[in-house]
């Protein structure tokens, strides 16, 4: 399964088996964890066999059966959430080549401090239920290429090849708040802006990064860069 077959494949799992993730899996998701730690200054952790995050009364979402879970820590900046989302996107979609499922989770879990660690400079952003799922999840209604981008008979096709992949990106509540524009070319290099929308629900930041994570794989990320 390539990345774009997972982009298409990938729906947010709530309910999982009671199945153990196979060690040579762990240890694929561990080697690109700590690729992303370094390279996105991040603190991403893998929790294996820990099954009290997302139960109880603040586990809320009908999430069933988890007990593996990424959780999403970096130290406290402004473009953290952005950052957040754009290599933790990366390893779902890593998870779902590797036939696993997942579901972002921004609130609806209780945190469980001795199975991780994060520093008094860090902040926890969210965590990423991860494992067998009882079902491979559904797909949910999505705007148009139209709504949130400037996608025209002129545009280049990777740019509409990368807004259709955005646009199968999770987002909070599935509000998809994010926007891309096609700026035209400049130093013989196509250039793209990105844009988060506002909202009550919050995390535009987070799913800003998640979408540009997917847009980079539909448009091809050699083929332009990000202003």
């Amino acid at each position: 399964m390539t990345l774009q077959d997972a982009i298409s494949a990938r729906h947010s799992v709530r309910k999982y088996l009671d199945k153990d993730i196979p060690a040579d899996i762990v240890a694929v998701l561990q080697h690109r964890i700590a690729e992303y730690n370094s390279v996105g200054n991040l603190n991403i952790q893998l929790v294996l066999n820990e099954p009290k995050a997302f139960t109880g009364m603040l586990a809320y979402g009908k999430f069933s059966g988890v007990k593996n879970y990424l959780v999403m820590v970096g130290k406290k900046s402004k473009d953290l959430d952005e950052r957040i989302g754009y290599y933790g996107e990366q390893l779902v979609l890593l998870a779902q080549t590797l036939g696993l499922n997942t579901c972002w989770a921004g609130l609806s879990y209780r945190k469980v401090p001795e199975a991780y660690n994060v520093g008094t400079d860090e902040k926890l952003a969210c965590m990423i239920a991860l494992g067998y799922g009882e079902t491979q999840g559904v797909s949910h209604k999505i705007k148009t290429v139209e709504q949130i981008s400037n996608v025209s008979n002129a545009s280049p096709a990777w740019f509409k090849g990368g807004v259709e992949a955005a646009l199968l990106a999770p987002t909070a509540v599935n509000q998809q708040k994010f926007s891309f524009e096609y700026v035209g070319m400049k130093n013989d290099r196509h250039q793209v802006r990105a844009k988060k929308g506002f909202s009550m629900v919050g995390y535009t930041q987070m799913d800003l990064g998640i979408a540009k994570c997917h847009f980079e794989i539909g448009a091809g990320k050699e083929n332009f860069e990000w202003v």
